[in-house]
């Protein structure tokens, strides 16, 4: 079990968390509402990029997040690694090794969130030696905020409410199996191997934070992030809260080995293959079985 600094109560931590969470649901719904005004989203979108788009709600919540966690914690050494601060080239390298290590995407489905769906989500963590520990996702539309303190896993709601995760309904056979997938990424590798699994049903939506959600409530059971040689890829500011809140409820997300995502990478980076499951039991065989199809219909390069 971690230990948090020195002068960090767990309860306070979490408390202060969760009311910039819902400060940061305030900012993300006010501009997901004027988006839907397609005369005044020119005025919203920073950044076009059909790949990496970045919006005025990307940055204001940015902002109010690295804001509350140095206003609140003055005196505690820990480095803050967002998203945005990459982009903008304004991350310190000094934060990047720094044991305690906050990792934040303010707006996790940014091309879902500019075309007006609701699968969009923030996503905050903090890292221990590399590891997420603490979580926190949050899917405004839903009116839900899933936060781990390192142990268990709940979720709020804005009226104050809890429900804990609800992974009960556990497969073996991925024909028995649910899996969510990604809407906005052309991928037909993936495509390929979702048919070829036969699974039970499919499930598309946008943000790893929400596909995560979606299998602690107990809606699917796996996710598969395949990322295509020579293309972009998911980063650590798109995993770290989402894992540690699957983690935590009993999950697991492993790279296609069955071995534990590594964080502080390179360009931080989290390419390859990565199996997200709702059982930590069962995942290795998980992993195997989707293994064997990539090897029988030669879909993937895994020597890379």
């Amino acid at each position: 079990m971690f230990k948090l600094p020195i002068g960090v109560d767990i309860k306070n931590l979490i408390d202060d968390l969760r009311l910039v969470s819902w400060k940061a649901a305030d900012i993300l719904l006010y501009y997901s509402h004027i988006l839907k005004n397609r005369q005044d989203a020119k005025e919203i979108i920073k950044s076009k990029s059909f790949e990496d788009p970045v919006t005025s709600a990307d940055l204001e919540v940015n902002d109010l997040i690295i804001r509350g966690i140095k206003d609140n914690y003055r005196k505690i050494d820990w480095g803050i690694l967002s998203e945005e601060n990459v982009k903008n080239e304004s991350s310190s390298p000094s934060d990047m090794n720094s044991k305690w290590l906050w990792v934040i995407d303010p707006l996790d489905g940014t091309k879902d969130f500019i075309q007006g769906a609701a699968n969009y989500a923030m996503h905050l963590a903090l890292n221990y030696e590399k590891k997420p520990y603490i979580g926190l996702v949050l899917i405004p539309e839903r009116s839900e905020l899933w936060f781990t303190d390192g142990i268990n896993t709940f979720c709020e709601k804005r009226d104050g409410s809890i429900r804990k995760a609800n992974m009960q309904n556990l497969k073996e056979n991925l024909y028995e199996m649910t899996i969510v997938t990604s809407k906005n990424h052309r991928n037909e590798i993936l495509k390929n191997l979702i048919s070829k699994a036969g699974f039970k049903k499919v499930k598309v939506m946008g943000s790893i934070g929400c596909k995560i959600a979606s299998i602690i409530r107990g809606e699917c059971d796996v996710y598969i992030s395949l990322s295509l040689p020579g293309r972009s890829t998911p980063k650590d500011w798109d995993f770290a809260a989402p894992e540690a809140i699957l983690r935590a409820s009993g999950g697991a997300i492993t790279n296609l080995e069955n071995e534990e995502l590594s964080y502080g990478n390179s360009k931080f980076s989290q390419g390859g293959i990565i199996i997200a499951s709702n059982n930590k039991q069962t995942h290795k065989n998980t992993c195997l079985q989707i293994k064997e199809i990539i090897i029988k219909n030669d879909l993937y390069p895994l020597s890379q």
